[in-house]
């Protein structure tokens, strides 16, 4: 079990925040404006990363990962 603070902008804390509490990923939100984060497994890992993304990343490099993963698929 590891506690991480996530650096994110004010303005998508609540809604990873709450993406992450119906994942049923153990998190807060403290008056310190953070948002605290605990990981338990990979699984957690890869839901997190996957919520960042979908928030925050810009559709650019939504693409490029999708097209990572196409080429990937394609080599197996």
């Amino acid at each position: 079990m590891t506690n991480h603070i996530l650096q994110i902008p004010l303005s998508d804390r609540w809604r990873i925040y709450y993406r992450l509490q119906e994942l049923k990923i153990d998190c807060s939100c403290p008056p310190d404006g953070s948002l605290r984060v605990q990981v338990n497994n990979l699984l957690e890992v890869i839901l997190i990363r996957s919520t960042l993304m979908q928030l925050l990343a810009s559709r650019h490099e939504l693409l490029e990962w999708l097209e990572r993963c196409w080429h990937y698929s394609d080599e197996s």
